[in-house]
């Protein structure tokens, strides 16, 4: 039934399925009145302000049709959902107020450019009482009130973002091209419709982009194609009320704004041993490296697109597997690092094996550089930036660390609820 109230227009075959409120003198109009309250099974809860008007020209004892309100939900209506579209209409004139009212505020709307149709924005509480005041006027300046109310469903509990990405302490808000957006929250989500079609992406300029579910707690969202450079972006998550499935209702908005930095892609070749930087199209360094020695599947360094995770300048890398004593063991400390997946690979300084450095693969899995270069990467390296990796056996797997461009853009929209779309402008 909701369904239908959404997608329908206000004309008089609907006044089924919504309160009509109008109480005019004329008796045709009375007579209409009687039938709209029997159809509708409601009690009128309009009151007329203003007097009849006589038309001009017509016979004595003719009136002009007062105003008459619709509204869905109907008067008195409980367990409404929360993510209900409050519908308000104007039927013989044009509507001058609509509040929704509840005890934490008013729900915002939008109303049509004909004044006639007004239309709720957002969720509204869960467990809560509202009151719908509509006020509509006629040609005449006669107007109508409607005063009615609804309730909406209860909660059985709420679910909030825990972690939201970029993060300014983490990250900072001046990002890489590759960066998703990546959103955690607190508790299991199984309406994943109604969550991620409230997740608004906001840019400076049009982008085409998806997000994308790994579990029921875990949502990310990328572009089709790396980010513009210099991209503004403004994720709106508008989650109170939301329902998230289970009884369980959305608690609390936030809104993040971060911005794309320059267009800097690295790109390493384990065969040719060196890393190429172009920024902007355009290469400014070139980098001898080695990369991983192989021999065990685990020294390979992955090959793919990576993104760079965290910049570090101290890590203490061990051996991963292999305990103090035991053949191949190693505890090390490790300057000017970059991070690039969760098992363990970097691109950091390795004085060590300067000697190998564009001629020979001699580590346990990391890209090593100089420490000179190592001190000029994590200096000029964004949180997001793309480093891809080619000429490994072994592949970086998507749940890899940020492995999200490892998925084609089918995979990708594949566990999406709501599948691409074009970006809101900012």
């Amino acid at each position: 039934m909701r369904q239908a109230i959404r997608g329908s227009t206000y004309a008089p075959g609907l006044l089924a399925l919504a309160l009509v409120t109008v109480c005019p003198a004329a008796n045709a109009a009375a007579i209409q009145e009687r039938a709209i309250q029997e159809r509708a099974g409601q009690e009128t809860a309009s009151r007329r302000t203003a007097s009849p008007v006589q038309r001009a020209g017509a016979a004595p004892g003719t009136v002009r049709a007062a105003a008459s309100v619709i509204v869905a939900p109907a008067d008195r209506s409980d367990g409404v959902p929360t993510d209900t579209t409050i519908l308000v209409g104007a039927r013989d004139g044009t509507l001058k107020k609509v509040t929704v009212k509840g005890p934490r505020g008013s729900l915002p709307g939008v109303l049509s450019a004909d004044g006639t149709q007004w239309r709720s924005r957002g969720t509204a509480a869960p467990g809560t009482a509202y009151e719908v005041t509509a006020v509509a006027v006629n040609p005449d300046g006669e107007t109508t009130e409607s005063v009615t109310s609804f309730s909406t469903a209860k909660a059985d509990g709420t679910f909030s973002i825990a972690n939201l990405m970029p993060h300014k302490d983490y990250t900072g808000l001046t990002v890489g091209v590759g960066m998703p957006i990546m959103i955690t929250f607190d508790r299991d989500v199984t309406d994943r419709v109604s969550v991620e079609r409230n997740l608004v992406v906001r840019t400076s300029r049009p982008v085409l982009g998806a997000w994308h579910w790994f579990d029921d707690r875990t949502i990310h969202f990328r572009p089709k194609t790396f980010w513009p450079a210099g991209t503004k972006v403004r994720l709106e998550a508008h989650l109170s009320g939301v329902p998230g499935g289970g009884g369980l209702y959305g608690r609390g908005d936030r809104v993040l704004d971060f911005r794309i930095g320059r267009a800097q892609i690295t790109e390493g070749s384990i065969q040719s041993h060196h890393l190429t930087v172009r920024r902007n199209g355009e290469e400014i360094r070139r980098i001898p490296m080695s990369a991983g020695q192989g021999g065990q599947w685990k020294y390979h360094t992955t090959s793919g697109v990576h993104l760079a995770m965290s910049r570090e300048p101290v890590t203490i890398m061990t051996s991963p597997g292999i305990g103090p004593g035991q053949p191949g063991y190693y505890r090390k400390t490790v300057y000017d690092t970059v991070r690039i997946s969760n098992s363990g690979e970097y691109v950091h300084s390795a004085p060590w094996s300067v000697g190998s450095q564009g001629s020979a693969n001699v580590s346990h899995g990391c890209v090593n550089v100089s420490p000179a270069h190592a001190r000029w990467f994590i200096d000029n390296t964004l949180i997001g930036d793309p480093i891809i990796i080619t000429g490994s056996p072994r592949e970086l797997e998507p749940l890899n660390g940020w492995g999200h461009w490892q998925e084609d853009w089918g995979q990708w929209t594949r566990w999406s609820s709501t599948k691409s779309f074009t970006t809101e402008r900012a």
